[in-house]
Formats: structure tokens, sequence, C-alpha cells
């Protein structure tokens, strides 16, 4: 008996022995899943938006070159029915979280006849022929969002803006040699005297303010205003758009999406003096028409 009761002992020993390591051996191979992780917020990333677009502006404003001043009021259509050219415009956007990197690029050959211009000092009124501008405007800074609450049923967004926009003109006032004319400082082309005051190039810091607001998923509404200038290129230049967006389709991670708005800039720039001053004080201003890809 007692021979017996040795061997149970022994048998229900070795029985805990193997309980014991099998459960040992599924410890560590991962015999139940990990305790669940509570997932975190989505890490910032880029979205990237590119807007072709047309600018359909009119000029109003004046503009001097070799002495000679014309007074230039025209509206949209009239200097699309003489662009020079073929413009070129575009504007693109990275985001990230509430900053933001922009650049804006506008290349318009514009072409004024006579019947919009009118002229001041030593032209007579019968000599001006009109008057081209060869421009180009190239934007570039940042935006970084300070504040965002809802109303009027959607979200707002309020920006700061700072950057830079650099200008070149290259304006050119045509004259009529049949008309009574002082050609001091005049290059004689046939039967007309051009003024030109060749590439002008300068830079203007800017600042401003642009309130983003969602009316409803896919549609946006957005308001912004700029200064710049402050005499370290031009004397003084400011900017104001007002735009509205629509998406209408999405595909392989695009979303496309109507722009309409409307755009004026203004620009009073001067330098020389005499027979060599230029100035270009000018307002162009008209409605924005373009196609937004965001990525």
């Amino acid at each position: 008996m007692p021979c017996a009761i040795r061997r149970q002992r022994r048998y229900l020993t070795g029985l805990c022995a193997v309980v014991c390591t099998t459960s040992a051996w599924g410890a560590d191979l991962g015999s139940g899943p990990p305790p669940a992780r509570s997932a975190g917020p989505p890490a910032p990333r880029w979205t990237l938006s590119f807007t072709p677009y047309g600018w359909l502006s009119g000029l109003d404003g004046d503009t001097t070159l070799k002495g000679r001043t014309i007074d230039v009021d025209v509206g949209p259509f009239t200097v699309l029915e003489h662009l020079d050219g073929v413009p070129l415009m575009g504007y693109a956007e990275a985001r990230n979280g509430p900053l933001s990197l922009y650049s804006d690029i506008v290349y318009a050959p514009l072409a004024v006849d006579a019947s919009g211009v009118r002229t001041r000092g030593p032209i007579s009124l019968e000599a001006a022929l009109g008057v081209d501008v060869d421009e180009t405007i190239v934007e570039a800074g940042a935006t970084y969002e300070v504040g965002r609450w809802n109303a009027f049923g959607g979200s707002t967004a309020i920006d700061v803006v700072a950057g830079a926009r650099y200008w070149r003109l290259d304006v050119e006032i045509n004259l009529s040699l049949a008309a009574t004319l002082d050609i001091t400082g005049l290059t004689l082309s046939g039967d007309r005297a051009l003024a030109r005051a060749g590439a002008v190039e300068w830079v203007d810091p800017l600042a401003g303010l642009r309130l983003r607001h969602q009316l409803a998923p896919g549609h946006e509404l957005i308001l912004r205003g700029d200064v710049g200038g402050f005499e370290a290129g031009s004397t003084f230049s400011w900017n104001v758009v007002a735009a509205y967006s629509f998406q209408f389709a999405a595909d392989h991670g695009i979303t496309y999406s109507g722009v309409l708005g409307y755009r004026a800039l203004s620009v009073d720039f001067e330098k020389g003096s005499d027979s060599s001053r230029f100035e270009y004080d000018m307002i162009q201003h008209g409605p924005v028409l373009g196609l937004m890809l965001r990525f």
C-alpha cells in the first residue's frame, strides 16, 4: 500500500510539471493577443492644390515714360480684345496643418488702343495711339492659421499672410508722327514714335489676412487682402481677392473644383526724373475663372 501511494504521488508530481511547463511555453509564444493600443490622431501630412486660372483684368490709372503721361481707363473685355500674346496664370499652395506655402504667377501681354487713353503733358490728344504693357508678376509667401470657429452653418478660419511680390514691366507708348509732337527721347519707327521704358523690375514685401469659410463640404468662400511696397520697391501697393470654389468631381485621389472670383491689384511705382522719369500708377481689376486640382 505505501508503494502504491508513492507511485500516485510521483505521477501527480510529473503531471503538474508537464502542465506548468506547457503553460510557460504558451506564454513565450504569445498565446494571447497583446492589449489593444489606443489609436492616436493621424500624423499631419502635406496636401497640394494647383489652380490654373484666367484673370480678365481692366486697367485704370496712368503711366509716364520719357516725360510723357498717358491716362488709361479700359474694361476687362476691351483689354481681352487687344491681347498681344498668350497670358499664363497659375496659383499653387501646399498645406500642412495650420501652415501653408504658396506661389502665384501672372504673365499678361496687355494692349490698349487710343480709345482707352488720354494724354497729359507735351502730347497732343491726336498723337496718342495706345499703350502696350508686357507684365510679369510672381508672388511667393506663407500663411498661418491663427483662428478657427463655427459660424453661419459652417467652419471659418483666418490666416495671416506674409510674402513678396516680384514685378517686371515693359511699357511702351505709341504716338503718331502725323501730329505735332516733340520727339526728344523717342524712338522713331515708320510713321510712329515710341516711348519705351525698357524692362523695369522691383520686389515688394507684403503682409495681409485671409478668411476661409466652408459653406458646405466641397464649397468654400475665400476673402483675402494685403498691402505692400512701403517704398522698399514700389511706393505702395494693395491687393484684394474674393473667390468661391465648388468641388464637382473626384478621381484617383484628386478632387476637381471650379473657382469664380474677382481680383483688384494696385501698384504705384516710380523712378528717375524729368525725361528719364518712369511712373506706373495703375489698378488692375476684373473677374477670375479657374480650375483647382487638389492632391
